[in-house]
């Protein structure tokens, strides 16, 4: 609901400020209110260098790590040869310098269980060679292989594969670098849980000289549609040796994304997949790098789009993948299975022009026929409004419900509407939404279909093309916002997450399609929730029973923003937001102090732009 915005910050305010607040929402409207407060919250963005200063390993924490890695039992067994990770790295032609760095950022992990297994696919080049031996002659945990030919990225990196020991194998590029408590962090969640399969870290990019760390990427937890977006997951990324073993290693078809194609088929096979939200990577920028220049490699993202198709294969799925302007990042269409009937509810109190600007807009754009549209009455007093109902109901698609209560209840109206739908599919919709986007339908239905799929979400945006709704992240000015918030139409956001099709742990009600099996699983709408939060809560629930929440920003629609329910300018409605956001918190207070996995605790809870939380006080 629209409300929600507003009562994350109305929490916050004291009651002389709630006052004016209220008269500066009334009178400017709520984009403006929200952008205003929005502004005063946090007027300035953290940079990143003293922010990844301020968050890297002290000496003191490292030493500490030292002491308990030689402390767990679990690994050392009391020999300090034994060994948890393979660190595989093709070596072809490597500047001596990036050589020698890369493997001392291994040799400095405060977590001392390794080894580093180097497969040179250049034998001829005696610096490299000589920088090789030195290290093994010092090092007993580093082990060099000397391959007779190259034989690309892929089967050079099989061979490095194929020296590991260790139960878990890691990803490293011979010119790239670990942070030295990498694999200290994963060592202490496999203390906890010995079950993990696979792991993956946060990255930045760093100049040649090391003199830079800029330009980070913080990840969510596993984020399958994300994932067919875009490699996110990427670096540092480390695999039970067994699993690795199991698919095959790396396809030399695949070369240029190897890593994508052997991600994907790592976490198909792995049962837990684990997140560290730490920068724990740094991939070096160099002019002969694709950090640096990505179209250098412009075979590499024919090479995604084909790594896509076979997790859609594999995974029994049909879709169609087609590459973005933007390099490495792609599209995937789920086409629809059939005709199945959707059931589009749409609440109305009066506002009669507001309504029939939102049907002619669903019935003259929208492709799909198959569809009924439920107008669900709640308590109009113009007869206008009920003259309206009398034309609607001439077209056999559109039904009048009359809600039965007398007071405005969001959540008992739709669950209401839901019990007279017909549909095998629902689409929630408000009455101020306007239709950008002819296939709206169809492309809602075709991520709605897939088994795993729940709930699937659309772009909104206000009526001068600035985002209202791009996915919601739990947490954000308390307990919910909307990602994006105010970003211009034509731009993407962080790392163009703003456009890509990717999993939230919730999507607005304002244009939601769900399952219907999947409503009634999770029991609708939540009716103590009268008007804010109640989409945040089901689709909460929804996750809680196993099904994904989508964001498919191909979905477009323009949103007036609530325009039927008037202004929360009364006492009463103030204590019911309070009453509401107190339910909120109990409910969901775990999440709330874990954090979404569909964000990253490293990003700000003040703003809607992706940018760094605070560094620390």
């Amino acid at each position: 609901m629209a409300s929600n915005r507003v009562i994350r910050f109305l929490k916050k305010l004291k009651p002389y400020n709630i006052q004016k607040g209220l008269r500066y929402l009334k009178h400017f409207g709520l984009k403006e209110f929200l952008v205003r407060l929005s502004e005063r919250m946090e007027p300035e963005e953290v940079p990143y260098g003293p922010w990844y200063e301020e968050h890297r390993a002290k000496p003191e924490e490292l030493e500490r790590q030292r002491k308990q890695s030689l402390a767990w039992e679990n690994f050392s067994g009391g020999e300090e040869s034994a060994c948890v990770f393979s660190i595989a790295v093709p070596v072809f032609r490597t500047p001596a310098k990036f050589l020698c760095e890369m493997i001392e950022s291994v040799r400095s992990q405060s977590f001392p269980f390794w080894e580093l297994c180097l497969a040179n696919a250049d034998p001829e080049d005696r610096e490299v060679a000589e920088i090789l031996e030195r290290y093994c002659r010092e090092d007993r945990r580093i082990r060099v292989k000397n391959l007779k030919e190259n034989k690309g990225i892929s089967e050079n990196t099989n061979a490095a594969l194929a020296m590991a020991r260790g139960e878990f194998v890691g990803l490293l590029d011979h010119d790239d670098l670990l942070s030295p408590d990498a694999l200290y962090e994963m060592a202490a969640r496999l203390e906890k849980d010995g079950g993990i399969d696979v792991f993956y870290t946060d990255e930045d990019k760093v100049t040649t000289d090391l003199s830079e760390h800029f330009q980070p990427h913080l990840k969510p937890d596993f984020n399958l549609d994300l994932l067919r977006s875009n490699n996110y997951i990427c670096h540092f990324f480390v695999v039970r040796r067994e699993i690795a073993e199991r698919i095959g290693g790396f396809r030399p078809e695949f070369n240029g994304a190897q890593d994508y194609d052997f991600i994907f088929r790592c976490t198909e096979e792995a049962e837990k997949i684990v997140h560290i939200p730490r920068i724990l990577y740094h991939w070096r920028v160099h002019s002969a790098s694709t950090a640096d220049n990505p179209a250098s490699k412009m075979y590499a993202y024919e090479a995604g789009k084909r790594a896509i198709e076979g997790n859609l294969e594999r995974s029994g799925v049909r879709g169609v993948v087609s590459l973005r302007q933007d390099y490495g990042f792609y599209d995937v269409h789920y086409p629809v299975e059939g005709e199945p009937l959707v059931s589009i509810l749409i609440p109305n109190k009066d506002q009669k022009e507001t309504l029939m600007h939102c049907i002619h807009s669903v019935l003259e754009t929208s492709t799909w026929k198959n569809l009924e549209i439920l107008i669900i009455e709640n308590n109009s007093e113009q007869e206008e409004t009920f003259a309206c109902y009398r034309e609607l109901e001439k077209d056999p698609r559109i039904r009048i419900l009359t809600y039965p209560g007398k007071t405005f209840n969001y959540s008992a109206i739709n669950n209401f509407g839901v019990q007279q739908a017909k549909g095998e599919y629902l689409l929630f919709l408000n009455n101020d939404i306007e239709v950008i986007t002819p296939d709206w339908i169809e492309q809602m239905l075709g991520n709605c279909q897939r088994p795993e799929v729940g709930i699937v979400g659309a772009k909104l945006y206000y009526p001068d093309n600035t985002i209202q709704h791009a996915g919601i992240i739990i947490g954000i000015g308390g307990i919910a916002g909307h990602a994006f918030l105010g970003l211009a139409r034509a731009k993407s956001g962080y790392l163009h997450k703003a456009s890509l099709q990717m999993d939230y742990s919730a999507v607005t009600a304002a244009c939601m399609m769900m399952k219907a099996e999947a409503f009634r699983k999770a029991g609708g709408f939540e009716e103590k929730l009268t008007v804010a939060f109640n989409d945040v809560d089901l689709c909460l629930r929804t996750v809680e029973q196993g099904w994904l929440v989508v964001y498919d920003p191909h979905v477009e629609m323009y949103h007036y923003e609530s325009k039927s329910r008037g202004a929360e300018d009364s006492e009463e409605k103030l204590r019911r937001f309070q009453q509401e956001i107190e339910f909120m918190r109990t409910r969901w207070i775990r999440l709330l102090k874990d954090g979404d996995p569909n964000y990253n605790p490293n990003l700000t809870l003040s703003k809607w732009n992706y940018s760094l939380r605070g560094r620390k006080k």
